[in-house]
């Protein structure tokens, strides 16, 4: 290939767009990636098993059988110049070591909430406020359920203003879809205003 033949081929690719989907242990995280992903996602589910027993909090996760114990990876087109790569945390609290290495490169973040358990998303948006790095929260409803507005539980999570709060369920994908709207919208609203 000639030279000027690379650089056509490089201006034509897409830009793409680094989006972490953050959380708690049992939050939905593999979920949510899964429901908006256009491939079929990599995961790094493991079963639970005896030796997680005192180290991973099941309590309201009974149910739970298998948790990440890497990354997800999802990919969502958006337009021939634009695909957004979607990479799931791990939720254990033994894992978050790894956040440091795929939070390199992130442009924003989701943050899922589970209602039932807010405590577990606390070190999800901590990690994000000290890092500098724009996120929304997605509220979980587990169940399709919603018990909450979204500024009970903004005033829950002591999440400031200029943070969207919405009502999501991770199985969705419309609804995961317009959480990552509303992340995109306030990554371009804050690269307008510097």
């Amino acid at each position: 290939m000639a030279g000027s033949d690379l650089a056509t081929d490089a201006s034509s690719a897409p830009d793409t767009v680094k989006i972490l989907i953050a959380g708690g242990f049992g939050v939905g995280k593999t979920t949510m990636v899964g429901s908006v992903s256009e491939i079929v996602p990599l995961r790094t589910e493991e079963p639970l098993t005896m030796a997680g027993l005192g180290v991973d909090d099941l309590d309201g996760i009974e149910e739970k059988r298998a948790t990440t114990v890497a990354l997800d990876f999802g990919r969502i087109t958006i337009s021939r110049e634009l695909v957004l790569y979607l990479f799931g945390t791990p939720g254990q609290q033994r894992f978050w070591f790894m956040w440091n290495d795929l939070a390199l490169g992130a442009l924003g973040a989701v943050v899922l909430v589970d209602v039932r358990r807010p405590e577990s998303s606390f070190a999800a948006i901590d990690f994000f406020e000290r890092r500098g790095i724009p996120f929304v929260v997605g509220v979980n409803g587990f169940h399709g359920e919603h018990p909450y507005p979204p500024e009970d539980i903004r005033e829950a999570l002591a999440v400031p203003e200029h943070v969207r709060v919405l009502l999501c369920d991770a199985r969705d994908r419309e609804s995961c879809r317009d959480v990552l709207i509303a992340l995109l919208d306030q990554l371009i609203a804050s690269a307008v205003q510097a």
